[in-house]
């Protein structure tokens, strides 16, 4: 029996929707059966506790089981977890205590599962930028949560940081803090590099507004210390400067794509590096928390050689993601978080600073439809239920 329901369209009204009615994509198998032969890791977001006493502007409230029994979903379907991130609404609502205590947490449950990958962020978002004046104090916010992470044996993602984008006053400022960090790392680091459509604070990092200028420091830096860099992650939406960047990159150093724009061609690859994996991208993306089945089934087919598969399942996921992550795109957690709702992985669309606020009735109307065009509606009834619910709330009953 089809399933209808009426949806805000934008040249005003209602207008009756009916869902296509095709089989939800889900692995046939995972990384348990299936190899993949790209690294994935899925910045997960945290699922907020809307029954704690706090004022949720201001304070963080998280509920600890629904939040790893989500990364133990993306673990089951082969994908990692790149821990705290911005996804994880780090630096925008989520503290660096409450951080901590996620990637203490996580680490702790990865242990029980074979495989299971995590890799945690490493930033300065617990200085007050009004109070940072030096360089100096920059390096020594690093060191700090890099040693919190390190003692737990966590792998670090060194995040860029507001507060160098806010005193460095030239390129040689990036580099010397990149040298302390990546000289005395326990093992090798994932460097991010986060565009200013993510963070408007993090605008002119590396030193300069011009794009290639600051791709050349950010790949002296790497350059430098080859053996301390597993990879780079860079989140520019911005496909040819990131192909051109995974081919400039030193031996044995990735790049992962963090392009929730071009990901499926990203990470198909086009093959032209000087060696195997500067001609393709491995993924740390937001968009794979909200597609997560679709992106394991994905990856599976592409380590089969079965490219298009892969791209008959990832290619209907890109205009969600494009549509997930349009301007201003910082608010791209609360579709994240809505995807997860509506397909049960969460009892409440309720986010850590209330940040559900954050997109409109009609953002959310065309996300429901671009999910079921994309058959990642894993319950539809249960979807079609909540969606109503949504509705109702906006004075839309049926």
């Amino acid at each position: 029996m089809a399933l209808t329901l009426s949806l805000p369209v934008p040249a005003g009204g209602l207008q009756a929707y009916t869902l296509q009615g095709s089989t939800p994509v889900r692995p046939v198998a995972g990384k348990n059966t299936v190899a993949f032969n790209r690294i994935a890791y899925s910045a997960a977001h945290v699922v907020a506790d809307p029954l704690a006493v706090v004022d949720p502007w201001v304070n963080c409230a998280v509920d600890w089981d629904a939040t790893i029994a989500y990364r133990r979903h993306l673990w089951s379907l082969g994908l990692g977890v790149a821990e705290a991130m911005d996804t994880a609404q780090r630096g925008m609502g989520l503290d660096w205590p409450t951080s901590l205590e996620l990637i203490r947490r996580s680490l702790e449950a990865a242990k029980d599962i074979p495989g299971a990958l995590v890799a945690s962020g490493c930033g300065t978002d617990h200085l007050l930028l009004e109070n940072v004046k030096t360089v100096d104090e920059v390096i020594a916010g690093y060191e700090a949560q890099m040693a919190a992470i390190e003692k737990l044996d966590g792998k670090l993602i060194v995040m860029a940081s507001r507060a160098l984008a806010r005193v460095a006053k030239s390129p040689a400022d990036y580099e010397r803090v990149y040298d302390r960090i990546l000289s005395q790392a326990k093992q090798p680091v994932v460097l991010h590099w986060l565009g200013e459509m993510f963070d408007p604070a993090l605008a002119g990092y590396w030193g300069t507004k011009n794009v290639d200028a600051a791709m050349d420091t950010a790949l002296g830096i790497i350059k430098a210390h080859p053996a301390k860099v597993d990879g780079i992650k860079i989140s520019l939406l911005d496909k040819g400067k990131e192909i051109a960047m995974r081919r400039r990159l030193p031996s044995g150093v990735r790049m992962y794509t963090g392009d929730d724009f071009n990901y499926a061609e990203l990470i198909a690859g086009d093959g032209q590096g000087s060696e195997l994996f500067h001609g393709q991208s491995d993924a740390l993306l937001g968009i794979f928390d909200a597609i997560a089945p679709a992106a394991s089934a994905a990856l599976g087919e592409l380590a089969q050689g079965n490219i298009d598969t892969f791209h008959a399942i990832l290619g209907p996921t890109v205009p969600l993601s494009r549509h997930i992550f349009a301007a201003p795109t910082r608010f791209y957690k609360t579709g994240v978080v809505f995807m997860a709702w509506l397909n049960g992985h969460q009892k409440h669309f309720t986010m850590v600073g209330g940040q559900q606020s954050t997109r409109s009735l009609q953002h959310f109307a065309e996300l429901f439809r671009l999910a079921d065009a994309a058959n990642l509606l894993e319950q539809p009834e249960l979807a079609v239920q909540r969606m109503n619910t949504l509705l109702a709330l906006h004075g839309i009953e049926h």
